[in-house]
């Protein structure tokens, strides 16, 4: 199915600026401690030996890039901080710019290393005698710009070796997957449950895990896709998507080898049915685009992943 873009954008209305993190819920422990007393606490008992029922808590997806303010009314300065374990690229512009300076000069692009925080610009009256107004306008893509995209890219499938599932939705697919960042990316049918496995070694950049609920309604549905986003070395990043709840067992910023286990295949987010879906995302400049691949089977095949095909273990459809 379409997946949410990862790129986000915050609008800053004059000097106003609104980029802090949504607050959001935690999960719940419940259990019973050896007075008989109920708890019902955010954290895991310390005792092992306690039997303890979780109960997950809906919430809202978290920002992963923040904007903050500091300096002066006159001299304002802007930092980004970068949640994702991998860089991201910035691009800053001013719209509604009366009497405005910029240092640096606006419209400019960053690239924000993962973890960090930078100051990107300051801002201040162009004539100091009279007052300024502004937007500032903030766009970002996860993953290091490369202005050429990878080609030739040749992948474990990802799932186990012994495995065969059929593709639903294959390259250019009509049905949902509409834009550049899906251009390339496939929809496999996995029961709930199913293991998915890293195509490549890489960095898990970022991950969602928390929401349980998957259906068509775009509006309710579109931003709750348990993901996890992986780094490679090349630049490219492998999304893995409509994940389980709670069943990543990869943390952010963990190196992960070709064949790991990742996650369990779901239904969360926008969807019509349990599938994974997958794809091979990389930055070409402030332009998150999808890649075309073939999937490398255990006998040596290399297979494109067209619609009505199985990969995997079985024989392919003719």
């Amino acid at each position: 199915m379409l997946m949410p873009r990862p790129a986000l954008a915050c609008l800053a209305v004059l000097v106003a600026l609104c980029a802090a993190a949504p607050v959001t819920a935690k999960n719940i422990y419940k259990y019973q401690d050896e007075n008989g007393i109920w708890h019902f606490t955010d954290r895991a008992p310390d005792d092992t030996g306690i039997e303890f029922e979780t109960v997950f808590m809906e919430r809202e997806r978290e920002a992963r890039v923040r904007l903050r303010q500091e300096g002066t009314k006159q001299n304002p300065l802007y930092y980004l901080f970068n949640d994702y374990w991998g860089p991201v690229q910035v691009e800053l512009t001013l719209s509604d710019a009366r009497n405005v300076l910029s240092e640096p000069e606006l419209p400019a692009r960053f690239v924000v290393p993962g973890q960090k925080e930078r100051l990107l610009v300051g801002l201040g009256p162009l004539d100091p005698g009279r007052g300024f107004r502004y937007r500032l306008n903030v766009a970002t893509v996860p993953g290091p710009p490369k202005p050429t995209p990878v080609d030739g890219l040749v992948l474990r499938p990802p799932f186990a070796p012994d495995k065969a599932y059929p593709v639903s939705q294959g390259f250019d697919g009509g049905k949902t997957h509409l834009d550049e960042e899906s251009r390339y990316a496939i929809d496999i049918v996995m029961p709930e449950g199913s293991p998915v496995h890293a195509v490549r070694d890489g960095v898990v950049m970022d991950i969602e895990e928390d929401f349980n609920a998957g259906g068509m309604d775009a509006e309710k549905y579109a931003d709750k896709a348990n993901h996890v986003r992986v780094l490679h070395a090349d630049g490219t990043m492998a999304l893995y998507a409509h994940l389980a709840l709670a069943s990543v067992i990869v943390r952010p910023g963990a190196r992960v080898r070709a064949g790991q286990l990742l996650a369990r295949s779901g239904n969360t987010g926008l969807s019509s049915g349990p599938h994974l879906h997958f794809a091979i995302q990389q930055n070409t400049g402030m332009n998150l685009i999808s890649l075309p691949f073939e999937f490398r089977l255990a006998d040596g095949r290399a297979v494109t992943p067209e619609e009505g095909r199985y990969i995997g273990a079985l024989p392919t459809l003719p």
